[in-house]
């Protein structure tokens, strides 16, 4: 843009608009360079900023509107600020860890600063009026996994204006006018997630705009060895939309023009909302003035000559100069706005730290006053030491505080009296208050806590009028035909599910009849077919993503482990993603089809509930649970049951099955057999054999893994039959160890053993192919029988003698 050009864009601004800009960036430099000091002198743990980036922020910050949605790094502090939803309290607040959500509202203390997010629900867990106010997603700090949610925030926009059912949320969209606002940092874009989704958004043609902030570094890897041609506007020009064409339209500015970078985002924002193409803003020539975070110095691997060259083109700088040439502020003015900056800023730092520090010293207060006895104790030096250190701890923090009253119940006797009432008993029931609160400071909202919560689910049973028997996959396909005519928020997705219904027939015909833009295809991208569904569920919709094979769902398993699993939580109860991730798996053939790795999963997914359904019916009333609710769940359909035969229930689209409740499917009173998913069918088997052979066994089907059994039905069986077998395919030591864990170690169950307990698993690789590699890889009827049979046989060897 010539400077002419340059003038014009800069007469949109007044020079009120101009200087309170100033203001912010300098505000925002100066809490950049108190918090790496903060953490430098102990005060915080570590410090991550946005220092060098201040100028293309406020110029996105003029364009973000109410409605719209920011999934972005922790790079945008002068963003969030520019756009009004974080304070400079708040900045510190996020540096020191406070778990007040009043001072520290996008995580209460639960992830590291510079981790920012508005607030979509309410106390009570019921959304807010999105387009009323301004919308960030909980940031994740691994590199790019803020593009799959991204593309689905963006997605969103576009059901919401293309979908007229959708129209009538009106507390989600103001009929899909909202654009998705996504920032990345230049070396972040050579992750795999990010080329993904901007493949997507090219073909999908949705209102997201990207913005990478390009310093030239990835720590200390320079851009050369990060990007092709270390320009990623390079690579992306193949992706440049042009007439008659789909995908991204490119725009480049560099970090430190302040009109040009305004009157860039006016337009291509403009461009994004209007008309709903994607849209990429490069910006060049960025700066990192204190390096990558406090960990580190940006001295040792830069030389002094690119230092030198940053400061000179550092954005603030090139500002104050511009203002100045253009005669927009006098020097004597620049100065008074940059020396209020930093008594604002220290203002700030100090509101936080007495904000932070007022109820520890409180509580350090209590808790002195108690140990201040005279009780003439065996232990009177340690728990003077003990009192004496905690005085001396100039800022105390609860650890400190917590340490010291545990310790002192280790060494206060019981005859140790304070009005008339034992000291000991007095600091115990202050602890466990204290702890009690602070679990719920640290540790609530995992799983859902609303009113929604799917335990809270009131089960309906499937009623069944007769033996009329049909294909598990239309059970499926008719309850979800119901589902679609009752609630019009909801949309499924992936891989053949539109216009072939999907790769078992269980949206058969759906999409003629509901439309493409509630049923579609995707293409083969499993982590954005996941973030798609995640950023929709954050918009108010009801999405199923599905993933067509379990085995397939390690592409998206970042997304679900890192963003999903922990979003309820790392927001403090701010965000709910219900969100439905659909797949299939179980007892098919080979290593990439025999989908069993049941304990990656719930090991690495918590906060996401796993549903492992016997059969089609059992899956159904999950997805009618899950979808009465606003937790969100994996639901893993058998693989091999689509074409058998079930028993049609007549109440189809009604019917809940409740999660954590596990089924007893056959009483008995030698043995009880636990599994789950189409292994039960197998262990049916093994149980029709048993019983002809004498063993009486109560086989339990769990259900769902997350959660695990909630009402002890397991070991109330295993009070009746004193021995009990884990079967599943997993891998030894997988999800049996799970099972065993919860039943003997957390239900107590090793009380009521008389005989060692026992798993059957798969073996430890992988199934082989072929009906022959699945007998010798997977447990089978025979494997459930003799290892049933043999604890029998050690039990009462005369009843079941020997016979293999």
């Amino acid at each position: 843009m010539e400077e002419s050009e340059k003038g014009i864009a800069a007469r949109h601004l007044s020079r009120e608009e101009i200087l309170r800009d100033y203001r912010i960036a300098c505000e925002s430099r100066e809490v950049s360079l108190l918090g790496r000091r903060e953490v430098l002198t102990g005060k915080a743990k570590f410090g991550i900023f946005g220092d060098g980036k201040e100028i293309p922020q406020l110029a996105m910050a003029k364009v973000f509107e109410e409605g719209d949605w920011r999934s972005g790094y922790y790079r945008d502090q002068t963003f969030m600020l520019a756009a009004g939803m974080m304070t400079l309290e708040e900045f510190f607040a996020q540096l020191y860890g406070d778990t007040d959500l009043d001072a520290n509202p996008a995580h209460g203390g639960r992830l590291m600063n510079n981790h920012f997010a508005s607030r979509s629900l309410d106390e009570k867990g019921n959304w807010k009026d999105l387009t009323r106010q301004k919308n960030s997603a909980p940031d994740s700090s691994p590199t790019a996994s803020q593009m799959p949610r991204l593309l689905g925030l963006a997605l969103a926009s576009k059901l919401f204006k293309q979908e007229k059912s959708f129209q009538k949320q009106s507390l989600f969209s103001r009929k899909g006018r909202e654009v998705a606002f996504g920032t990345i940092g230049d070396a972040s874009t050579s992750e795999g997630h990010f080329f993904e989704v901007i493949n997507a958004a090219g073909v999908l043609q949705v209102p997201m705009a990207v913005s990478v902030w390009d310093d030239q570094w990835g720590i200390s890897v320079p851009n050369k060895l990060q990007t092709t041609k270390g320009n990623i506007s390079k690579i992306l020009s193949g992706f440049q939309k042009e007439k008659d064409t789909n995908g991204i339209v490119l725009f480049s500015a560099p970090c430190f023009d302040y009109p040009l970078l305004v009157e860039t985002y006016r337009k291509g924002i403009a461009l994004c909302r209007e008309k709903q193409v994607p849209v990429l803003f490069h910006i060049t020539g960025c700066t990192q003035p204190q390096g990558h975070s406090t960990s580190g110095s940006h001295e040792r691997y830069k030389t002094a000559q690119q230092l030198q060259n940053e400061k000179e083109r550092d954005g603030i700088v090139q500002m104050r100069k511009w203002m100045l040439k253009n005669s927009l502020a006098t020097e004597d003015e620049l100065y008074a706005i940059e020396q209020e900056a930093k008594a604002r800023a220290k203002e700030a730092r100090k509101n936080a730290w007495n904000h932070y520090m007022k109820p520890l010293k409180e509580k350090r207060a209590v808790l002195l006053k108690l140990l201040d006895h005279n009780c003439d104790c065996g232990k009177k030096n340690e728990l003077l030491t003990i009192k004496k250190t905690l005085q001396r701890t100039g800022d105390p923090i609860r650890k400190d505080i917590y340490s010291a009253a545990r310790q002192t119940l280790r060494y206060l006797c019981d005859s140790c009296e304070v009005n008339g009432r034992p000291l000991k008993e007095t600091i115990r029931e202050w602890l466990v208050n204290e702890l009690k609160d602070s679990r719920k400071r640290y540790s609530s909202h995992l799983y859902s806590e609303s009113e929604q919560a799917a335990e809270k689910v009131v089960p309906v049973a499937p009623v069944f009028d007769g033996e009329k028997r049909v294909p598990g996959r239309e059970i499926l396909r008719d309850n979800f035909d119901y589902i679609f005519a009752h609630n019009p928020l909801v949309v499924a997705f992936g891989e053949d599910v539109g216009k072939i219904g999907g790769v078992n027939q269980t949206f058969e015909g759906l999409q003629d009849k509901y439309g493409s833009h509630r049923i579609f295809d995707s293409g083969i991208r499993e982590a954005s077919i996941v973030g798609e569904g995640l950023g929709m569920a954050l918009r108010g919709l009801r999405p199923i993503a599905e993933i067509q094979y379990f085995d397939y769902i390690l592409y998206a398993l970042q997304v679900m482990s890192d963003d999903i699993a922990t979003m309820h939580y790392r927001s403090r109860g701010g965000h709910k993603v219900p969100l439905i991730i659909s797949t299939r798996g179980h007892r098919l053939e080979g290593i990439w089809h025999a989908g069993s790795p049941l304990s990656m999963v719930i090991n690495s997914i918590r906060g996401i509930h796993v549903a492992v359904p016997r059969n089609m019916t059992q899956a159904a009333g999950f997805y009618n649970t899950y979808l009465a609710s606003d937790q969100p769940v994996l639901i893993i359909e058998p693989l091999n049951g689509y074409r058998l035969r079930e028993k049609r229930p007549v109440n189809i689209g009604e019917y809940r099955i409740a999660p954590g409740v596990p089924e007893i499917l056959r009483t008995g009173n030698d043995v009880t057999l636990v599994t789950y998913g189409s292994d039960v069918r197998i262990a049916q088997d093994a149980v029709r054999q048993l019983e002809s052979f004498g063993v009486d066994v109560e086989l339990i089907d769990v259900q769902t893994l997350i959660p695990f059994d909630i009402q002890g039905v397991i070991l109330n069986s295993l009070k009746k039959t004193n021995k009990i077998i884990f079967f599943d395919e997993d891998v030894p030591g997988g999800a049996t160890a799970y099972m065993m864990q919860k039943v003997l170690e957390e239900q107590r169950g090793f009380y009521h053993l008389d005989m060692k307990p026992r798993t059957i698993t798969a073996r430890a690789h992988r199934a082989a192919y072929g009906t022959d590699g699945d007998y010798f890889s997977n447990p089978n009827a025979e494997d459930v029988f003799e290892v049933t049979y043999d604890m029998m046989h050690q039990y009462d060897p005369q009843r079941f003698p020997d016979i293999f």
